[in-house]
């Protein structure tokens, strides 16, 4: 059976065996539920408050401003629909801006938000690298805005945003700032402070740690409505029992990854970048999407003219690579990237995208065999069509 080859990374990663180590006393030793007052909850209260200042240290935060929730789409859920509804209790405002190429966890919130809710969405333009320009915000900040969603780096085609500087144009005008950095806290130093970020959204699976836990960074000066209520967990913000050993895995794992941040940085460059060169020099009709050097380290992105991705997916399958057309909840879906088309890229070219994301185990001679394989098979589902 020939090697297979795993080129997804963005899509999830394995945990770590450091973190499963540290999961493992908390589904059967210390088991006991946080909120009960013997010995058993103090245990698991002591592990969920130590998580707290791990997982608050990594983003610039303190240590009661993380709330923990059960994956990466539920923090941007509840940072949106929480703000949202405080905003406008507060101030009347009922304006989201945010952008074309947000995750659907935050395009499609805003939207259920504008349906139902009565709220407008106003969408900023973005430039051909999928990336916003400061100074459209400036001019679309108005006193009737409750919230700015824009994501700190694109899951699809890998463009870090400017968000420092969206931050301060956020702070300036009062108007709070939620960002989706699910893909960006593998590989991007966080600091809620530094880029006045008022909400910040992370998902462990994406860096190393488990699925089915996520985290939330909420500011001091930020209100916030519960989506979920009950027994007023998470300081009112999130009710539900906390998945003590998931949540022990999310701060082990983002430890373990801000620890090796700068490390995995320049190995992740050096073979992405030896990637996109291969990809490019070898495949006619092909060019790279995102940003060429404001992007995710480990992300290389593609499109290729005239050409059906998700046959290109399932022939790379088989090849034994895995690869994804850009968002793994849109594999499998024949309508044109939504992405592509908000860069301003033609018919022709949008449904022949490919995302190639690298990892921990990902070695160069993976990457060249990924560069043999590939322009046979872009010739193959071109002349399939």
């Amino acid at each position: 059976m020939k090697e297979r080859i795993y080129l997804d990374y963005a899509a999830t990663t394995p945990v770590d065996p450091r973190v499963v180590e540290r999961m493992l006393p908390f589904f059967t030793g210390t088991f006991g539920n946080p909120s009960s007052v013997h010995w058993f909850g103090q245990q698991a209260e002591a592990a969920l408050e130590s998580a707290r200042e791990t997982v608050a240290s990594a983003l610039g935060a303190q240590a009661d401003e993380i709330v923990f929730t059960s994956c990466g789409t539920e923090s941007d859920n509840l940072a949106i629909r929480g703000m949202a509804f405080t905003q406008r209790e507060r101030t009347g405002a009922q304006r989201i801006i945010t952008t074309p190429v947000e995750h659907h966890a935050v395009l499609h919130t805003v939207e259920q938000l504008a349906e139902l809710n009565g709220f407008k969405m106003d969408l900023l333009p973005v430039d051909q690298y999928g990336m916003v320009d400061p100074e459209d915000l400036r001019h679309a900040l108005r006193d009737d805005v409750a919230l700015v969603s824009i994501m700190y780096a694109n899951n699809e085609i890998g463009t870090i945003n400017p968000i420092a500087e969206i931050g301060k144009l956020c702070l300036q005008r009062g108007v709070p700032l939620h960002s989706d950095a699910v893909q960006a806290a593998a590989h991007l130093p966080m600091n809620v402070v530094r880029d006045q970020i008022d909400l910040l959204a992370i998902g462990a699976h994406k860096f190393y740690g488990p699925k089915g836990v996520g985290a939330l960074a909420v500011r001091k000066n930020v209100g916030l409505h519960p989506s979920q209520t009950g027994g007023g967990q998470e300081n009112g913000r999130r009710a539900g029992t906390q998945n003590i050993p998931y949540i022990v895995g999310l701060a082990e794992a983002l430890k373990l990854t801000v620890d090796d941040l700068e490390a995995r940085r320049q190995r992740y460059t050096a073979r992405r970048d030896r990637l996109i060169a291969g990809v490019l020099g070898n495949v006619s009709g092909s060019r790279l999407t995102g940003h060429p050097t404001e992007r995710l380290p480990n992300h290389a992105s593609f499109a290729f003219e005239r050409l059906d991705g998700n046959h290109l997916l399932m022939l790379l399958d088989a090849a034994g690579f895995a690869c994804s057309s850009g968002s793994a909840c849109k594999v499998g879906d024949p309508k044109p990237s939504s992405v592509l088309n908000a860069i301003g890229l033609s018919q022709a070219w949008t449904l022949g995208s490919l995302r190639v994301t690298l990892g921990e185990s990902t070695t160069l001679d993976q990457i060249e065999s990924f560069i043999e394989v590939l322009p046979s098979l872009v010739t193959k589902v071109r002349g399939a069509a």
